[in-house]
């Protein structure tokens, strides 16, 4: 019998996100964060408003924030971490929050 070695990858060290002393690896530049937070901030700020509220049943609806839904479509294909997901979802839901009540948006 001979005794085969198996190769495998060592990738236990290379994949993480934190280094064993608690730094964060950073993959990406300033310069490129801040441009995902402007564009995380003006899809927010995208609303489709209505003139005239559509009454749906007793609901009343008075805008879509279609920003909020290309957003959230654009992050999760871009973003690899889960953690970096949620961070621009939250960002992305407040900045739609408070936009709605801000006169923003497109007026049909």
């Amino acid at each position: 019998m001979s005794k085969s070695k198996q190769n495998k990858s060592r990738t236990y060290g290379r994949n993480r996100i934190f280094s064993r002393k608690g730094r964060e690896n950073t993959y990406e530049s300033d310069s490129t964060y801040l441009l995902k937070l402007i564009v995380v901030v003006l899809l927010g700020t995208f609303w489709l408003k209505f003139a005239q509220p559509m009454e749906i049943g007793s609901f009343v609806m008075t805008g879509i924030p279609l920003g909020l839904l290309v957003g959230v479509v654009i992050v999760s294909r871009f973003e690899h971490f889960q953690y970096d997901r949620k961070i621009w979802y939250a960002i992305l839901v407040v900045i739609t929050v408070i936009s709605y009540f801000v006169p923003a948006g497109i007026v049909l």
